[in-house]
This record gives C-alpha cells, sequence and structure tokens, in this order.
C-alpha cells in the first residue's frame, strides 16, 4: 500500500502543496485533477523521490521513503515516473527503446516486447526510428518503455496529451486493463476527465495546493461539493436559489449540470436563448434565465431570442 501522509511542499517559501493525505493499493487507479499549477506534478515527484520534503512522509508497504537527500540517484527503483517530456533514444527503434527496459536475460523478452507494443497499437512502428515519429507515437512509446519493467508503482503526468482522439480512446482501455491484470498501482496527473471518470477507482481533486476532494468517479460527479469540483466533467450551471424561485430570499445556489435541467412546454421559469453549440448527439443551449447565464441540452438547434420553458430540480 502506499501512503501519502500530510506532506507539504514548497520550491521557496511559499508552498505548492500543503497537507496532502490519502492512500492508494497496488492495482488501483488513482486519478489526480486540478487546474494547471496547482500542484499535480508537484506531487507525482514526490512520490517518485525526485523533490525532498521537510513536512510529511511517504511510505510504501509501511516502509517510509527517504528522498533524493539519501540517494545518489533519485527515484524509487519500484516505481517508473513518465514525465510530460518523454525520456526516449531517437536514433534507435521503437522495439529496441522498449527493450532497454526489459533484461536481456529474459528469454520472453521478445513476446513481451510485442505484447507492449500492441498495448499502445504500436506494432507497425516497431522497426522505426523515434526520430521519425509524430509527438502522438512518441508519447505511446514512452508509455510501452515505463510499463515494460512492470513497476508495483506507476506515476503518469498527462500521458495522452500528445494523442488524437482516433487513438486515445482505445489506447486507454488497453492501457488500464493491462495495468489491472499487472495489479500495479497508478497514480495519473490528468486535465482529461475521461482519464478520470471512466477508469479511475478514486480522483483526487487539488485547488491550490490544497486536497478538496477524495472519492469515487461517481460520488464525485453526481455529489460535487463546489462548482470548482463539478467544472472537471462537465459545464456546470451554479444558479442562486432566488433565481430560480423568484419569492425566495435564500443567498444559495444549487449545482446543475445542463442534462439536469429540462425544456418543457410550459412553466413559470423562462429563459431567453443566446446560441446553441453542436455537440454530436445533442445541442448545448446558453440562455439567459432572470439575469442569469446557464447551460442546458436540447435535441435540436434554438434560434437566438427564442424564449423557453424549463424544468429545474
Amino acid at each position: 500500500m502506499l501512503k501519502v501522509a500530510n506532506i507539504s511542499f514548497g520550491y521557496t517559501s511559499t508552498e505548492v502543496l500543503k497537507n496532502i493525505s490519502f492512500n492508494a493499493q497496488k492495482g488501483n487507479y488513482i486519478a489526480v485533477v486540478g487546474e494547471s499549477g496547482c500542484g499535480k506534478s508537484t506531487l507525482l515527484e514526490i512520490i517518485y523521490g525526485l523533490l525532498h520534503i521537510e513536512k510529511g512522509a511517504v511510505y510504501w508497504n509501511k516502509k517510509k521513503l527517504l528522498g533524493p537527500n539519501f540517494y545518489l540517484i533519485p527515484g524509487e527503483e519500484f516505481m517508473k515516473y513518465l514525465p510530460q517530456d518523454f525520456d526516449l533514444m531517437p536514433f534507435i527503434s521503437v522495439e529496441e527503446n522498449i527493450g532497454k527496459n526489459i533484461s536481456s536475460l529474459d528469454p520472453n523478452k521478445q513476446a513481451r516486447i510485442k505484447e507492449l507494443l500492441e498495448v499502445v497499437d504500436m506494432v507497425e512502428f516497431a522497426k522505426t526510428k523515434v526520430k521519425n515519429l509524430s509527438g502522438g507515437q512518441k508519447q505511446r512509446v514512452a508509455l510501452a518503455k515505463v510499463i515494460a519493467k512492470e513497476p508495483e508503482v506507476l506515476l503518469l503526468d498527462e500521458p495522452f496529451s500528445h494523442i488524437d482522439n482516433f487513438r486515445k480512446n482505445k489506447l486507454r482501455r488497453d492501457l488500464f486493463r493491462y495495468l489491472k491484470s499487472k495489479n500495479i498501482l497508478c497514480i495519473v496527473a490528468t486535465h482529461d476527465t475521461t482519464d478520470a471518470l471512466s477508469f479511475a477507482d478514486e480522483i483526487l481533486v487539488i485547488r491550490n495546493g490544497e486536497l478538496i476532494a477524495k472519492d469515487s468517479p461517481e460520488n464525485l460527479y453526481n455529489h460535487p461539493k463546489s462548482e470548482y469540483v463539478a467544472s472537471f466533467f462537465n459545464e456546470i450551471n451554479e444558479i442562486p436559489n432566488n433565481k430560480i424561485n423568484l419569492k425566495s430570499k435564500s443567498k444559495k445556489s444549487v449545482l446543475l449540470y445542463p442534462n439536469q435541467i429540462k425544456l418543457v412546454e410550459e412553466s413559470e421559469l423562462k429563459a431567453t436563448v443566446i446560441t446553441s453549440y453542436f455537440k454530436g448527439d445533442f445541442y448545448l443551449i446558453e440562455a439567459n434565465l432572470n439575469g442569469e447565464i446557464i447551460f442546458f441540452e436540447h435535441s435540436t438547434k434554438l434560434q437566438e431570442g427564442f424564449v423557453v420553458s424549463l424544468e429545474i430540480p
């Protein structure tokens, strides 16, 4: 088990991480989300052992990890960390890059290289030199390389940022299925809500260096504690109660996703359409509700200035 216990860290006197704590088991996938600069990458570097901390500690199977001040070469042997810049050798082939992380004494080395090429969908590029690959292809090779040693803990920083949507969905399914089969703990810093919602066992939400929410994807999505948390999963409406019920004097607001607001034939709630955004199988409608900008979903495009009746839970 990985235990992160009350860690705080700052590159200067200002702390970028403040009292972060969580536990993770082997085979788990933990997604870390938050706005740029909130401390996601710093957290991964601390866990891996690239940054020294004075406050708090990181434990693996109850053993305290000492960090870079105690090792000639920073980083834990049983972990692999893939930062946003890829550590690849450009003048050798894809399969040779992957093979660098597999012992030459392993009798199944070639079979394992082939398996990893299949996981990242790079079989047809096995003999291609890395310098001739696109950014997305290099990222897929880098992923295969870090899992080649089958680490106990895998830390990934925006692992699909260079990969187009055509490849991304299948790659995510194949990669996370592979990691589960090998019982590898995976912690991913990501901006991509699909990475978190569809695959994670638990999501950590960081804001201004603080861990403000920690729960399963289902619980965080269905019961967000704030607009900030909900905004990672979808457009979010934070509507004051007095905009829904004009007689209300309550200063509280309700958080609603666009799909929770329904267009009906008649109601007391009237909104004026501002614009419609095509989303594929629906339109996202931006509208003005008693001076408040809201978003809701509808099956067809609505004309600007059209007045609609809404049902809001």
